[in-house]
């Protein structure tokens, strides 16, 4: 069991992943965007953020980079939509901020189940 912190303005993507994560025996603390990210992870063991990249307020790329400041070794999947640009787009830059993965949305349970796996081990 891993505890997850998720972030992402969409409130559909938050419930379904939520329930899925939480099915699959993991604790899930939710966010809708990621001003709140750091005293979430500094209050209680996090062992893995997953944040989308586009949202109003604080967005994931400005989340990333917090969060990679402060604590070096925290498992980060961004995950992304798009926008005005594409998902594809903005992935790797994610990536060059300190994401160990990224995942474009759409996102199928077995391959989110997969990544989470494997980052949160």
């Amino acid at each position: 069991m891993a505890r997850i912190l998720l972030i992402d303005d969409d409130e559909v993507v938050r419930t379904v992943f939520a329930r899925l994560l939480t099915a699959a025996g993991h604790e899930v603390r939710v966010l809708a965007d990621g001003a709140g990210a750091a005293g979430v992870v500094e209050e209680g063991a996090i062992d893995l953020v997953i944040t989308d990249l586009i949202m109003p307020g604080q967005e994931g790329m400005a989340t990333i980079g917090e969060l990679r400041g402060r604590w070096a070794e925290l498992p980060i999947l961004a995950i992304s939509g798009g926008g005005r640009v594409s998902a594809l787009d903005l992935l790797p830059v994610a990536r060059s901020l300190g994401a160990n993965a990224t995942l474009p949305k759409p996102i199928s349970a077995e391959r989110l189940f997969e990544v989470v796996d494997r980052l949160a081990g």
